[in-house]
């Protein structure tokens, strides 16, 4: 007897994105004139449209998370398809505005948690990342040569956990204490991040 089609999944179905965008990137420019997030790669897109697009894309129900007054980085999160989410104290630390991500998704099954200056991250991957959430006790990433990358999932038996984060790092005492599900993976994108304006040339240039 044929196996009746599984149904497809709904956004409802899968976890929620977060892309962490309310950071100061001082390495990028100490002076804090120029926004990395709002610079343009090579092929005309601004590092924070890439980073919405590429995980609303796979998450459609994904969210951007912010600090106040940065209007001009909040609708380019927009426009490349996230919900923008106010972090007041975000300059607590990257652990504040992961928290603001998860308070405002309270009721989600998990949440694949990206940042906003890795604007390379295949769109496949955060899909497999966000599938491999199976369990609410899941925590999922990729993984190359012994290290970890992004994006991270996190089933939602972790809810409490990430509403009692603080300071600068975010979940990384998570990701130390409990196991992780491994994606290996051979592309660059989940370990390549924006620091210097050299960073935002292609490589091998």
């Amino acid at each position: 007897m044929k196996k009746p089609a599984r149904a497809p999944l709904t956004p409802t179905d899968l976890p929620v994105g977060i892309l962490l965008a309310a950071g100061f990137g001082k390495r990028f420019d100490a002076t804090g004139t120029r926004n990395k997030l709002l610079e343009v790669l090579p092929d005309g897109r601004t590092v924070a449209w890439r980073s919405a697009r590429t995980l609303a894309a796979a998450l459609p129900n994904s969210i951007a998370v912010v600090r106040p007054g940065n209007a001009a980085l909040a609708e380019e999160l927009r426009r490349g398809g996230c919900r923008v989410v106010e972090a007041p104290d975000a300059e607590a630390g990257m652990g504040v505005a992961l928290r603001a991500g998860v308070a405002a998704t309270a009721e989600a099954r998990g949440w694949v948690v990206a940042l906003a200056d890795m604007p390379w991250l295949p769109m496949e991957l955060v899909r497999a990342v966000a599938l491999t959430i199976t369990t609410p006790e899941t925590i999922a990433a990729p993984w190359r040569d012994g290290k970890r990358g992004h994006p991270v999932g996190f089933g939602a038996a972790w809810r409490d956990a990430l509403l009692k984060l603080d300071g600068d790092e975010g979940a990384r005492a998570l990701l130390t204490d409990q196991p992780v599900t491994r994606i290996l993976t051979e592309d660059d994108g989940p370990f390549r991040d924006i620091d210097t304006p050299g960073d935002l040339a292609p490589r091998g240039k």
